[in-house]
């Protein structure tokens, strides 16, 4: 991109002038005596505590309200492998709404290595500065492996928000837009769109939340997934013998006929044609931005409930719902890890927010609820505690 594409008057660009952040002090230092105690030599007495007991880092440092927010560059929004620098934007952004939205401060670290042995060996010699770490828009494969590895070393949160954020919401809004139709999750039949990050982690979740994975059907690509793609590898391969028990094949026509539900996370456009072949009083959520895969306007012609991740549409399916309370409620337990069970409570947190005032317009709260994230943050930490996973 070319300088010439950046508009001066522009209001974008104007308040991303100097960044979106900065680090404030919280204590004084306006005397000798605050700076004897903030640094040297007063720091002094504070390090050989922490050296005796490394547990005391939570208590006297940033940590335990702290997370980084690391990403490779690599597929970031719908802008694709943009690099490092042109990821700082974004990075940026989700730190401040962590603090806006749950008072959690966060820091951006964007990576110039795309490895995933170097991401995790960069990431494993930063954790100490941190209470959890958010990744972020690193592509798949590589990120359920980036994230797994984390996990696995780590005894801090790890969460890929463009996995589990999405999923999360997802299953919440799907909850509240089957009890709207007074129907039961495990009633429906659902056809996502999309195998990448946010379409294995939103089949995941959506099971461990109460769907059937055999009225489950996932598409990628080149169709179908199931038993009868003999080159699936991973993942996907996963997808293959855990759902689409009627071993359907096709492309996404097939998969949407006669379904109740339609999840769409991939960005690839659907026609009108196939939305029409699912069964009556449906649920659409088109959630590739800007551009869903269906219009909203035309999914309206077929289903009952439509959602979108745009904010100018009703139903926002948007991860600032879940990603500042998921981190809150793990900080506040002193958690190790999130478990399926902490990100099941974030979403039935978000669900309950607006649970008695729900309408085919307003199946998940406003980004800008203040009551989301203590509700989030609440639910995964008594979660994280139940789950023996919590620190304190």
């Amino acid at each position: 991109m070319s300088s010439s594409t950046v508009d001066p008057a522009d209001p974008v660009f104007l308040l991303h002038r100097g960044g979106k952040m900065a680090v404030t002090s919280t204590v004084p230092l306006t005397s000798r005596e605050d700076l004897s105690l903030a640094y040297t030599p007063g720091v002094a007495r504070v390090c050989e505590a922490i050296a005796a007991d490394p547990t005391l880092v939570d208590e006297y440092t940033w940590v335990s309200h702290t997370v980084a927010v690391v990403t490779d560059g690599s597929a970031v929004l719908g802008l694709g492998n943009i690099g490092p620098r042109a990821a700082l934007p974004v990075m940026e952004g989700k730190a401040v709404l962590f603090k806006q939205f749950a008072g959690v401060d966060a820091v951006p670290i964007c990576l110039d290595t795309q490895d995933v042995d170097e991401i995790v060996a960069v990431v494993r010699a930063l954790a100490p500065s941190f209470g959890g770490i958010n990744l972020e828009d690193i592509s798949a494969p590589r990120c359920f492996e980036v994230e797994r590895r984390l996990d696995e070393a780590l005894d801090i949160p790890v969460f890929h928000d463009d996995q589990h954020g999405t999923a999360i919401v997802v299953l919440a809004a799907l909850r509240n837009a089957a009890t709207l139709l007074n129907r039961k999750l495990g009633d429906l039949r659902v056809a996502v769109s999309g195998a990448g990050a946010a379409g294995v982690a939103v089949t995941k979740m959506l099971v461990a939340g109460g769907v059937n994975p055999d009225q489950v059907v996932v598409c990628d690509s080149k169709g179908i997934i199931g038993r009868h793609r003999t080159e699936l590898t991973g993942t996907k391969a996963e997808l293959a013998a855990s759902t689409n028990a009627d071993g359907r094949r096709g492309d996404i026509t097939e998969a949407l006929r006669g379904a109740d539900v339609l999840i769409g996370v991939s960005g690839g456009q659907i026609p009108e044609t196939a939305v029409a072949g699912m069964a009556p009083g449906g649920i659409v959520f088109a959630l590739a931005n800007p551009t869903p895969e269906v219009h909203p306007e035309v999914a309206a012609r077929h289903v009952a409930v439509v959602a979108t991740g745009r904010s100018d549409y009703p139903n926002q399916i948007n991860n600032v719902l879940a990603f500042p309370g998921v981190f809150r409620g793990a900080l506040d337990a002193g958690a190790t890890r999130i478990t399926e069970a902490m990100k099941v409570a974030a979403a039935d947190a978000i669900a309950g927010v607006v649970a008695e005032s729900l309408t085919v317009d307003a199946i998940v709260p406003s980004p800008l609820d203040p009551r989301v994230a203590p509700a989030v943050a609440e639910a995964v930490a008594e979660a994280a505690r139940r789950d023996g996973v919590a620190r304190h």
